[in-house]
């Protein structure tokens, strides 16, 4: 059997050797247009800022490798021109010596991977002006920044990519504005989440600039519409990838909604003996059973090795994903898995949300906060997404959240995990258990949470409403939401015949468990409707204090 793959990164090469490991008889071929291959895309940013010292350490394979461990030929600097299906062959360009040649397959996988989606922005085409997809991309920006000595850059984009940049480029000691056309930073975040990120970002110096229409990049500044500018002498635009699919559409292979190449779950087309894998293929969303396109890494890696053993008779089939994701921003930690609010109420999910503020370990051993948001289907109870802002031990708790959310828990779940637990790592109640408390309350427990659009909602509806500063008297003083009435935890239970039950009660202390506890003694007296406010007065300041 002959196989030939067309990509040599991470799903290209994950396929070729896995195929290897099943069958030791196949012949296997990757066409790679390229010079890099197998290389790591997600530690390019970590090279510019000097983090990762040789870019060696990034592509540390090459052809050689890949013949001597797997008796794999891997083609470099090889151009797929078209693929020909009904006689199985691909027509390739030598692109050193231009010779065109045919070849002829008895299974091909396309790992075409993903290109930079580069707007129509006037001036993008300036050598001044890079994208960073590539091993190849990393050597010019990295060459130009020893060669020109940039000292003012502008990142277009603030997804995984703008944001990794932007905290390696500050290492370096360059100043770094940083533009995104959305209203908020972090897209893949709901905005108030995003909120904590922009607020950090401005804390570090970094000049955040959100709404931003770039009509034209000149030799020093990056020009919006209005006619406001940046100065910059770099700019990296890092506004998404989308998937390279064009020998695909030309071969007659479907492509899905999504606009990338659509396969089932043993990563097949609709072409016999046709497989794609990697950033080039639509995924299965696990919680809605959709098509979604979420380039990442990790899953190119996964569906990758999939297509390898399936090409090679095995039995695997890819599961499907949640999209998880994580960066570090300076000290920062963000990651988010399943679905957003957004993403959920769009799918017409009736919902709900908390906001957990907790520190990662006690503080008496240097714990810091983590903001959870957490979303779960009422109906169901079952647990929809999670998204996390903090420090140390972010990573720990959204895979714990991926795992739960992978094998269907429902929020009321989360509380039994038998979690790992000394000091030096958690608290006694893990953050993620206390996630699951309040969305327990919450669905099953007659313990509704109110977000802080929603109480903005409630403020200018007209209705008859009473806000509960349940917190101490000077910390009312200092700041609180503007119609609230300062009743501390300790009072209320003296003061609740003077207010009206049968008006909608809303309470709130600094970070939710005190508002909680005036919840519970608000319903245990007859308040007919009564809410807690998620993540408390920190959470709402954050979120509306953000401009």
């Amino acid at each position: 059997m002959r196989v030939l793959i067309i990509g040599a990164v991470a799903a290209g090469t994950s396929a070729a050797a896995k195929a290897r490991r099943n069958d030791e008889s196949a012949d296997i071929v990757i066409y790679e247009k390229d010079k890099d291959i197998s290389y790591s895309g997600c530690g390019m940013p970590y090279y510019l800022g000097g983090e990762v010292k040789d870019i060696a350490q990034l592509t540390p394979r090459d052809a050689a490798f890949f013949k001597n461990k797997y008796n794999v030929d891997v083609l470099t600097r090889h151009e797929v021109l078209s693929i020909h299906t009904g006689n199985k062959q691909i027509v390739v360009k030598n692109l050193e010596t231009q010779d065109v040649m045919a070849d002829t397959y008895d299974k091909l996988v396309l790992a075409t991977g993903a290109v930079a989606a580069v707007p129509p922005i006037k001036g993008i085409a300036q050598k001044h002006v890079f994208t960073l997809r590539s091993i190849a991309d990393t050597r010019r920006i990295k060459a130009f920044i020893d060669e020109s000595k940039p000292q003012r850059a502008a990142i277009i984009g603030s997804g995984y990519i703008g944001l990794e940049v932007c905290e390696n480029l500050r290492h370096i000691g360059m100043d770094v504005t940083l533009i995104e056309k959305m209203q908020q930073v972090a897209p893949r975040l709901d905005s108030d989440m995003a909120e904590y990120v922009k607020k950090y970002l401005k804390d570090k110096g970094v000049p955040v600039i959100t709404g931003a229409d770039v009509k034209e990049i000149s030799s020093r500044a990056v020009i919006f519409s209005g006619g406001q500018a940046v100065e910059a002498d770099m700019v990296l635009v890092c506004t998404g990838v989308r998937p390279n699919v064009s020998l695909a559409k030309e071969a007659g292979i479907l492509l899905g909604e999504t606009g990338a190449i659509s396969v089932d779950r043993f990563m097949r087309t609709n072409m016999k003996d046709i497989y794609a894998c990697g950033d080039c293929a639509e995924q299965l969303q696990l919680v809605t059973g959709k098509p979604v396109y979420c380039p990442l890494g990790s899953t190119a890696n996964k569906t990758g090795r999939i297509t390898g053993d399936v090409i090679t008779g095995g039995g695997l089939e890819f599961q499907g994903i949640l999209g998880t994701g994580i960066f570090r921003i300076f000290d920062m930690c963000v990651a988010h898995t399943g679905l957003s609010e957004s993403e959920a109420v769009a799918e017409g999910f009736d919902i709900a949300i908390s906001h957990n503020i907790k520190p990662n370990r006690p503080e008496y051993l240097g714990g810091k906060e983590m903001v959870i948001k957490t979303v779960a289907d009422k109906a169901t109870g079952r647990l929809l997404g999670a998204q996390i802002v903090g420090y140390d031990g972010v990573d720990k708790r959204i895979d714990v959240f991926a795992t739960a959310i992978t094998f269907g828990a429902k929020a009321k779940d989360l509380p039994h995990l038998d979690l790992a637990y000394a000091p030096p790592y958690s608290t006694t109640k893990d953050p993620v258990i206390y996630s699951g408390m309040i969305l327990e309350n919450a669905i099953s427990r007659g313990r509704p949470l109110m977000d802080a659009k929603a109480l903005d909602a409630l403020m200018r509806s007209g209705r008859e409403y009473t806000l509960i500063d349940a917190r101490e008297t000077e910390q009312y003083s200092d700041a609180h939401i503007e119609s609230a009435k300062s009743i501390p935890h300790a009072q209320l239970r003296k003061s609740t015949d003077k207010l009206n039950k049968d008006a909608v009660a809303v309470t709130y202390c600094n970070k939710g468990v005190t508002g909680n506890a005036a919840q519970n003694i608000l319903l245990a007296q007859g308040f007919k409707e009564v809410y807690n406010l998620s993540g408390g007065h920190k959470h709402y300041k954050t979120v509306k204090n953000s401009d």
